[in-house]
């Protein structure tokens, strides 16, 4: 591994580990190598297991070295039952966006930023998805201020400085940040717990509070691979009572054809963002007259929220539940005890599966606020399932099923799955908990899903399922969840066959999480350009003049009877006609002139599939109704 970059040391279950990228994959090693000298021989057997031998993780490659105790640290973080794999997998994308990412902001941003602006106060920077954000308490930055920062970046960058690591005392790190009055690195530093204090150095120009890892020294990150994106307001903490800084977005990446792919990818998610196709496709908006995050939900929308509610309804009444419906809002205390509720009916049948769509208000920051993936007011699919101890297995496996078959539907085949276990403190007693987490992993495993394990990830009151749907840009998407609840806090009791009192076990679940943010999803994921069977308008009806307008009357008419949602537009000549149903993303055109006329048949254009000839009216509908029953294009 002559071409290894090295990255970090850590310590995981006590043993010391050294992390490697080598040709683009991630290796842990042993560290030192004479690692028998730092152990018990009789818990040692190198011979077992030859130097560099690994195990494949996930497209990661566990590389171990000599002994047998690193490789059981690999199984416990990786391999055992999935444990710990999505923790440990975290922590090595950290390591990843240690390569490309920190360098590049960390050294750039911070001294780029004091350099332009003196009495700017730096506060955090961390790493996010695909890059990283930095901010200041200073005056209002622009566009124009993003390139004097990137210039004074590229500068840093070109003297090559050394990025020198420092352990000092609690006490040595406040004497210094109360030399040079940063007041919020302060309060970063009161919140640190562990010690000693480490600080990353530019050679002698600069200095900030920082756990690392970072390359040797600024010359090592490439400038046509780092880019500041965008600058927005943040408040500090979070908290809007506090002081409003100034957020920098930005990213980097180890070459410039990586930094191009991931702008190309960016500009796809720009084309696809739900606020933009929302307003020029007439489905939703946000109206701050109203109300910041209270969504109008406008025809062409509402219809796409009818097809998901009418359809979410029917899978759930096959599967054998009733629905509910329950007010918007109640007294406090009944979200502090929730409720009491008692079964006292005599020969009471478990299971019992409720569900409803319900509504529910809950204040966000205005500047937390985001199209419809983060709103005031929204609807919840809830439910709960009321069972006995022996039945909990085969209500998860129902629900998993149940699960599939609604995103499915919707296209989305793609997941990525957790199942979180007990955490240090809980609440139950240690046999309901370990039968609970074995239905789940039961359930997982006959579903033959696969699952990450998040070790002691669980709430106080129960284990559970989360997950994600893989949009079509790979994105990953929180929507589904299932969980156990607290009966005893809910004090619902049944009475059994001996007349005794008894508790149920109560599962909760949700698959689309909210409707406003599962439709923003939905409209992202095709780019507006829905299946037929949910798209608002399935077909549009287009004369190529005037003179045809009577019978397309006669044809939207048997559409719409027909149960086909269908439209005439005219006034225009065809080719602008057929240009505004293609922006209006409609999936079916049907085009008439007079042969059509004459021949009472219609010539149909399709989105996906182009021109598709001419037949009569009874055809089109036929042809359609089928498409929509087996959620197919024509």
């Amino acid at each position: 591994m002559n071409n290894a970059l090295y990255l970090e040391g850590r310590e995981w279950n006590g043993v010391e580990v050294d992390i490697f990228n080598y040709e683009d994959e991630f290796h842990l090693l042993s560290s030192p190598p004479n690692c028998c000298c730092r152990h018990q021989e009789d818990k040692c057997h190198c011979s077992k297991k030859p130097a560099g031998s690994s195990l494949p993780i996930l497209g990661i490659q566990a590389v171990v070295k000599t002994c047998d105790l690193i490789l059981n640290v690999v199984d416990v973080l990786f391999t055992q039952n999935n444990v710990g794999r999505g923790r440990i997998i975290k922590e090595l994308t950290k390591l990843s966006y240690g390569l490309r990412d920190k360098p590049g902001w960390w050294v750039n941003v911070g001294e780029g930023v004091q350099k332009l602006f003196p009495n700017s106060k730096v506060t955090i920077g961390p790493w996010i998805d695909n890059g990283f954000y930095y901010d200041f308490d200073m005056e209002t930055l622009t566009d124009r201020d993003l390139k004097r920062i990137k210039k004074e970046m590229d500068s840093i960058i070109k003297r090559n400085l050394p990025l020198i690591r420092e352990e000092i005392s609690r006490e040595e790190a406040q004497k210094r940040i109360s030399a040079i009055n940063e007041p919020y690195k302060m309060e970063i530093l009161e919140s640190i717990m562990e010690a000693p204090i480490t600080v990353y150095h530019i050679g002698d120009e600069w200095w900030d509070l920082c756990a690392g890892p970072h390359c040797d020294s600024t010359g090592h990150i490439n400038p046509k691979a780092v880019e500041l994106e965008s600058v927005a307001g943040a408040y500090w903490r979070g908290d809007e009572n506090k002081q409003m800084l100034q957020r920098i977005y930005g990213t980097a990446w180890e070459n410039e054809e990586q930094l191009q792919a991931y702008l190309k990818l960016k500009e796809e998610a720009k084309r696809r963002d739900h606020r933009r196709l929302g307003h020029d496709l007439d489905l939703f908006s946000i109206q701050d007259e109203a109300g910041g995050g209270l969504v109008f939900w406008h025809p062409k929308g509402a219809i796409v929220r009818h097809i998901i509610e009418d359809s979410w309804k029917k899978i759930h009444l096959h599967h054998g539940y009733e629905l509910l419906y329950t007010p918007h809002v109640a007294k406090a205390d009944l979200w502090k005890i929730s409720g009491h509720l008692d079964f006292y009916k005599e020969n009471i049948d478990f299971p019992i599966r409720v569900a409803e769509l319900g509504t529910v208000y809950r204040y966000e920051l205005s500047g937390s606020l985001h199209g419809l993936f983060r709103v005031r007011g929204f609807t919840q699919d809830d439910a709960h399932i009321f069972c006995l101890e022996d039945q909990i297995k085969d209500e998860i496996s129902s629900v998993l099923d149940l699960t599939e078959e609604i995103l499915l539907q919707f296209g989305f085949q793609k997941y990525e799955v957790y199942l979180s276990t007990r955490p240090d403190k809980f609440v139950g007693s240690d046999k309901l908990w370990e039968k609970a987490t074995v239905a789940l992993q039961d359930a997982l495993n006959d579903k033959g899903w696969d699952y990450q394990v998040d070790e002691g990830g669980g709430a106080f009151y129960g284990p559970k399922i989360d997950l994600k749907i893989e949009d079509a840009l790979r994105r990953k998407w929180q929507c589904s969840t299932v969980d156990f609840n607290l009966p005893q806090r809910f004090d619902i009791t049944y009475v059994d066959s001996n007349a005794k009192k008894r508790r149920p076990i109560m599962i909760h679940r949700a698959v689309l999480g909210s409707l406003e943010r599962f439709f923003g999803v939905l409209i992202e994921h095709y780019a507006g350009d829905f299946p037929l069977w949910i798209s608002p308008i399935q077909a549009r009806v287009l004369p190529v003049t005037d003179s045809e307008v009577i019978y397309c009357r006669e044809i939207v008419s048997g559409l719409k009877s027909a149960g086909i949602r269908a439209e005439l537009c005219h006034g225009e000549r065809l080719p602008k006609l057929i240009r505004n149903a293609e922006k209006q993303k409609i999936p079916l055109m049907a085009v008439v002139g007079p042969k059509e006329v004459e021949s009472r048949t219609i010539t149909l254009r399709s989105r996906f599939s182009g021109e598709l000839g001419t037949m009569t009216v009874e055809e089109f509908i036929r042809r359609v109704l089928v498409a929509v029953e087996k959620k197919a294009q024509i």
